[in-house]
């Protein structure tokens, strides 16, 4: 039963009658019957005016807000209503009415409070989905522009029911829109676009309504951003734009804000599709779409994911090998491009993920690399600029485990096959790019052993390509101070740019122990072929070992080196004249390099001298080298005794500066050796010139700042006692040091220039004396022997019966110390 207002009170109406009014009122166009009808409805009819040009009855239109704000119960009623207006208004083509009643339901929507915003909702979007399925064009962008204010309103009430598949899809169709109005075409993208932006505005801050993430959504949303994105030519970017006005430009604002509210577990879900629009467009070749897309992903990710996306496009990778060269060329490029933005954010196990899955492809590049072409060339550069990027943004610790890390994973020198020899070259590649973005601080972090064994090993393999490679690895992590390019150059002229710096403590321990094994590997190197190019850069690698690392401390190892060179160029018979003459050039040059290294005047002096004589007579052992290649003389004479570096000299020219020169003096230059730091030999020259380093290091430890250079003074903050006073007291004067080195040089001389049988026959009675000494010796022990033991030979004896003499319990045996062994004390 209904109510029907009467001039005093309210009067039950029967129900027959309540059926009649209904229907008169329904069916009545005319307006006579409209005092009949719910208060809610002569409201709704009263914003349209008669003439629909006029537009929207602002006065009635405030009435009927001020009854909704007080009748709130009457929302979905009012809201219904509309809808059915509007139905009818867009089946008869009457859109004038059709825009006043979507305007009304916009206004509506904004006063309504949330908190009862749901009990008008489903009318509004039912409205909205009838606009859409219209093909008036301007119907559907005024339906998406209110979709878009109804998405920016923020509800407190959950929705459990609603769905917006069919949004989704009008408006990833708008989006493709093909007019061949340019500007109606427009404006229809970018309707499509912001409704997809209020579809995932709406649905990603709630967890109960339509889950946006699913792949049959992203199927939909992610192309139809990409397909604007990619009409964009010359338009302005969104960092250039405040308010986005074009299509290309409001789809990748679109992107950017989806990327941005993806979670760990969705982002997946976006860069899918995402692959796929490339690889179905053939987007890779050329890549200059990709790459500006995965910077766009990759700066709007959130920073703790973004190493998700380079291992997603790694997996994108793998399962294109079967592809054209040039495609996972293009993908290798995107992935160095935007490689480097997720350095950052990587640590521990997923960067060295990343790094073994980028050196997985290039070994697998070089597996199923037939033949050398230059696609597959710029595909494995660029997996190893990848490779550099990742690395340069890393802190310099990390960057010395992703050496090591390379460094493991590159075949022994011993395997000579092509394959391997490939392998080694590539990986050695990448090893020299992530070694070019480290800056050596200390050696010794620098060159761990775990790393230094196995690269001192390639530097003696047979390729000459390796061992470049492998120069250069050691000239980057030696370089501290950008001399690499002076020593470029092998010369024995004055680097007056040259830039030096004191080795500080750890560097020279450094050099004490592992400067050797470098310094041998060099020799090594240098000894296998006349190969220019390892010349100069082993050249370079020894160059940079003595301007960062010689000192008064530590330039007996250097001088020693340059000695080894030159033995080496002497006694060698396979090398051949040229090899011989460049390794002499390569000894008068490091030779004077590291005189002016370490300010010793004396030994750049000889140095000059020993120059300006082979200008005189021998000009092939002084720079440039002799290439196999280029005519030279038929007969080079390399044996020239008087133009060598002697050894005695150079230790007197340390004498002379007041340094430790015992082991030039007494030492024995490098030789070749192929054997690598764990076979590393060890004699009494080695343990002396160990003791001595540990000794003038204890002294050099609390050197004074002041005090000159090059002469060592004895620690002044040792204790003052009985023993150390003694110990002054005890040592030897200057002039009975000088006479002890004068007499020890003289015994050298003599033994070097004596001939063999003169030296047996002045040591001969030497022999004899000893030996005499010896039998007293041995008689005096038998004698007393025999004394001492009188008592048991003589029960022996009786034990035994009659028939054998015992001595020392044995029949008539000399005791072994009894035998003279002459031959030993000859040689």
């Amino acid at each position: 039963m209904s109510m029907i207002r009467c001039c005093f009170e309210p009067v039950e109406m029967p129900e027959f009658l309540d059926s009649f009014v209904k229907k008169c009122t329904e069916g009545c166009c005319c307006g006579c019957c409209s005092a009949l009808r719910p208060r809610y409805k002569r409201l709704v009819d009263n914003i349209f005016p008669v003439n629909p040009e006029d537009g929207l009855v602002k006065s009635n239109m405030e009435k009927l807000t001020f009854y909704s704000l007080r009748s709130p119960e009457k929302l979905d009623r009012i809201g219904e209503y509309l809808y059915q207006r509007a139905s009818k208004d867009i089946n008869r083509k009457r859109y004038k009415f059709v825009e006043i009643a979507m305007e009304a339901m916009d206004l509506l929507l904004m006063a309504c409070h949330a908190q009862i915003l749901n009990l008008f909702v489903e009318s509004f979007l039912r409205m909205v989905q009838k606009l859409l399925e219209d093909t008036n064009p301007t119907l559907q962008i005024m339906a998406t522009n209110s979709f878009v204010r109804f998405a920016n309103i923020e509800e407190d009430t959950p929705s459990y029911h609603r769905r917006y598949d069919f949004f989704i899809s009008k408006f990833s169709s708008m989006c493709f829109g093909n007019n061949d109005d340019l500007e109606l075409r427009d404006s229809m993208r970018m309707a499509g676009i912001k409704g997809l932006q209020g579809v995932i505005r709406k649905t990603v801050s709630d967890d109960l309504v339509e889950n946006i993430w699913e792949k049959q959504h992203m199927e939909k949303i992610v192309p139809s951003l990409l397909f604007n994105m990619q009409s964009s030519s010359g338009t302005k970017t969104l960092d250039q734009e405040a308010t986005p006005s074009t299509p290309p430009v409001l789809a990748e604002s679109v992107l950017r804000e989806l990327v941005s509210r993806a979670s760990f577990g969705h982002i997946r879900a976006v860069l899918k599709p995402l692959l796929t629009h490339l690889d179905n467009h053939k987007l890779w070749v050329p890549n200059r779409f990709a790459i500006d897309t995965f910077r766009i992903v990759m700066i709007s990710i959130q920073p703790q994911y973004s190493y998700t996306v380079v291992e997603t496009l790694m997996s994108h990778l793998d399962q294109n090998l079967a592809s054209s060269p040039k495609t996972r060329t293009s993908l290798a490029v995107v992935l160095s491009k935007i490689i480097a933005i997720a350095a950052g954010e990587s640590v521990g196990p997923s960067a060295l993920d990343i790094i073994n899955n980028l050196l997985t492809h290039l070994k697998t590049s070089v597996s199923t690399q037939h033949e050398s072409t230059p696609e597959e060339t710029q595909y494995q550069e660029a997996l190893i600029n990848a490779l550099g990027e990742f690395a340069n943004h890393h802190p310099d610790y990390q960057k010395i485990e992703i050496m090591l890390f390379i460094m493991n994973t590159v075949p022994d020198p011993s395997k000579k096959s092509k394959g391997d020899l490939l392998l080694q070259h590539i990986l050695l590649k990448s090893l020299l790019k992530v070694g070019t973005q480290y800056r050596t601080v200390s050696f010794e972090k620098a060159f761990p052993v775990s790393f230094l064994q196995p690269l001192l090993k390639m530097a003696r393999a047979s390729s000459v390509t390796i061992r470049v490679i492998v120069m250069q690895i050691f000239q980057q992590l030696l370089d501290r101070h950008q001399n690499q390019h002076l020593l470029s150059v092998i010369s024995i002229g004055n680097y007056p740019t040259l830039t030096m710096e004191q080795p500080s403590r750890s560097d020279i321990l450094f050099t004490h122990k592992y400067g050797s094994n470098m310094l041998q590997a060099l020799i090594d190197g240098m000894s296998l072929e006349n190969n220019i190019e390892v010349l100069k850069s082993s050249f370079n690698t020894a160059g940079l070992m003595a301007v960062e690392m010689a000192c008064g401390e530590t330039v007996q190892e250097f001088l020693l080196f340059v000695l080894g060179v030159q033995q080496v160029a002497i006694t060698e018979a396979e090398l051949s004249p040229k090899h011989r003459c460049n390794l002499h050039s390569i000894a008068i040059s490091l030779l004077i390099l590291v005189g002016r290294c370490t300010t010793i005047g004396s030994i750049v002096e000889y140095a000059e001298k020993l120059i300006q004589a082979r200008m005189e007579e021998a000009t092939h052992l002084l720079p440039p080298l002799l290439d196999n290649e280029k005519s030279a003389p038929s007969t080079l004479n390399t044996n020239l005794p008087h133009l060598m570096i002697d050894k005695l000299a150079v230790s007197e020219c340390l004498q002379q500066a007041g340094l430790e020169h015992n082991r030039v003096q007494t030492g024995t230059p490098y030789s070749l050796n192929q054997s690598d730091m764990s076979a590393h030999r060890h004699s009494w020259v080695d343990t002396t010139a160990a003791r001595n380093s540990i000794i003038d290091a204890n002294y050099n430890e609390v050197e004074s700042v002041s005090s000159s250079p090059g002469v060592q003074k004895r620690s002044l903050a040792s204790e003052y006692n009985f023993e150390s006073m003694k110990r002054v007291l005890a040592e030897p004067t200057e002039a009975s040091k000088r006479e002890a080195r004068e007499k020890q040089a003289a015994i050298g001389r003599t033994f070097r220039e004596t001939a063999f049988e003169d030296l047996v026959r002045r040591t001969e009675p030497q022999h004899d004396v000893l030996q005499n000494k010896l039998n007293e010796i041995f008689n005096a022990l038998s004698a007393e022997r025999q004394i001492n033991n009188c008592s048991n030979q003589a029960l022996m004896v009786a034990s035994a019966g009659a028939g054998s003499i015992v001595v020392d319990g044995q029949k008539g045996q000399r005791p072994i110390y009894e035998n003279n062994f002459p031959e030993l004390f000859f040689y």
